[in-house]
């Protein structure tokens, strides 16, 4: 356990970004799942814009989330 003043709230301040960031890989992990289960071009830019924001919050790589755009693309140029 944390001794100091600064060493507590740097504890809550971990606690606090980690929930944050578990719900928006959450959320990013479900919207990829409604993508592929019925890819629609509204659903795909929903995606885009998880993985942009993740990229943008440093929760995903920014190829990462540059790749995942890709493929999701084909899947949706796939299914046409």
């Amino acid at each position: 356990m944390p001794i100091t003043h600064s060493a507590k709230k740097a504890l809550r301040q971990t606690i606090t970004h980690r929930e944050r960031n578990v719900g928006r890989k959450k959320d990013l992990r479900t919207a990829i799942k409604n993508y592929k289960k019925t890819p629609t071009a509204e659903l795909l830019s929903v995606v885009f814009k998880k993985l942009d924001k993740a990229a943008k919050v440093h929760l995903i790589p920014k190829n990462t989330a540059s790749r995942l755009k890709s493929r999701l693309s084909k899947l949706s140029a796939a299914k046409r």
